[in-house]
């Protein structure tokens, strides 16, 4: 709701901006034709991650989580990372934080360890893993097309090295801060004997169709996203294969609520207001504080204005308005560092995180902002700071 209520009144803002000129339909018209086939993918591919929620996909992988940690805790940790990693990769920080959290709880509760640095790993990762393909964040759409619509694998050339840095230092925290915990071990149980948590009764009862169909449509789309097909085409084929699926198997699941509204409502007005922003300077007060340049000192500059703004707004917002100012490539991954790998410190920095909150709350695990802001505040700079000398050595 809230969301939703900021989404309204940033739409009315461009509105009156339209209205008054300050946004001439010219550039509105530019804008709607850079982001529809954005939001359309976002709407596209938070219907097929939910249907293959609904379908078990996610339950069957939690399943035999606990059984492949072979009864070591740390082992169980290692491949709840690699999950989350994946997940974010292909189906983006907010499917990680959505449908990954409550898995990783469960698993971790049922084999008798403390879920907090499973919890924990999922939220990192769910941010820092997001920078290595265009569909893993919004705000790396948003760079694609700015940098001239090139390939998901030409820019996965440009971020690898920074995106392997992002994933191992939030994971090397986790190892040092948990290493007791970590150090357990717990009674292994065969795949056949386990259940999860919530699925008795009738929930439990798996179709198999639907379980096989998803497991299927997942599978063909990750490669699909990759090949440099425009990706709300192959995730909107995904999303009605399914959806006829359901229809025919299960459909009080399709519901109007699988669309993310206030997303939608959210990001669409963010947009007009942050385009309504550029005319009337942003740019150039942006110019001055996060200065001009490529020399490493610049790109530090860059990337450390992305960290601080992600963090007191929200990184998509942040990344909106430095992109102007990121004229070059090495400027533009700056941005894109500081915005995908420093929102590690409030809780509105990322929605990732505020989503993941709220799954932790229903299931009871508790874990203050506080807490979470202190561990942020040494992680965030390491991070992103890591990830800047690695780009700029890889590239130099």
């Amino acid at each position: 709701m809230v969301l939703s209520l900021i989404g309204a009144g940033l739409l009315l803002l461009g509105t009156v901006a339209v209205a008054t000129g300050l946004l001439p339909l010219d550039e509105l018209l530019v804008l709607v034709d850079r982001v529809a086939p954005i939001l359309a993918f976002v709407v596209a591919m938070t219907v097929v991650t939910e249907l293959c929620s609904e379908a078990g996909v996610f339950r069957w992988i939690a399943r035999r989580l606990r059984h492949w940690g072979g009864g070591r805790a740390w082992l169980l940790w290692l491949w709840v990372a690699g999950i989350a990693i994946v997940t974010t990769v292909f189906l983006s920080l907010d499917t990680t934080a959505v449908l990954l959290t409550p898995v990783v709880v469960v698993v971790a509760r049922q084999a008798g360890l403390p879920p907090l640095p499973f919890a924990l790993t999922t939220v990192w990762l769910a941010n820092t893993g997001s920078l290595l393909l265009p569909i893993s964040n919004l705000t790396n759409l948003l760079a694609q097309n700015r940098l001239g619509g090139i390939s998901p694998i030409a820019f996965a050339g440009l971020t690898a090295a920074p995106a392997l840095v992002a994933v191992i230092v939030p994971m090397a925290m986790v190892a040092l801060i948990f290493r007791k915990d970590l150090s357990k071990r717990y009674a292994s149980v065969p795949v056949q004997r386990m259940r999860v948590a919530g699925t008795s009764g009738a929930a439990a009862s798996v179709d198999r169709v639907l379980l096989g169909t998803s497991a299927f449509v997942l599978a063909a789309l990750l490669p699909a996203l990759v090949v440099g097909l425009p990706v709300w085409l192959p995730s909107s084929i995904a999303a009605l294969v399914l959806a006829v699926v359901f229809a025919v198997r299960r459909r009080s699941v399709l519901r109007i609520t699988l669309i993310p509204w206030s997303l939608l409502l959210f990001s669409a007005g963010l947009f007009l207001a942050m385009e309504a922003l550029q005319n009337l300077g942003l740019p150039v007060l942006l110019t001055a504080l996060a200065g001009a340049g490529n020399a490493p000192g610049d790109l530090f500059r860059l990337a450390g204005t992305s960290l601080v703004g992600s963090n007191l707004v929200n990184n998509l917002p942040a990344y909106l308005a430095l992109e102007p100012v990121a004229d070059s490539t090495p400027r533009l991954l700056a941005v894109l560092i500081g915005a995908n790998v420093g929102p590690l410190i409030t809780p509105w920095a990322s929605l990732a995180t505020l989503l993941w909150h709220s799954r932790l709350e229903k299931m009871n695990v508790l874990i203050t902002w506080r807490g979470y802001a202190l561990f942020g505040l040494v992680l965030a700079p390491v991070t992103v700071g890591l990830s800047v000398l690695t780009m700029i050595l890889v590239t130099a």
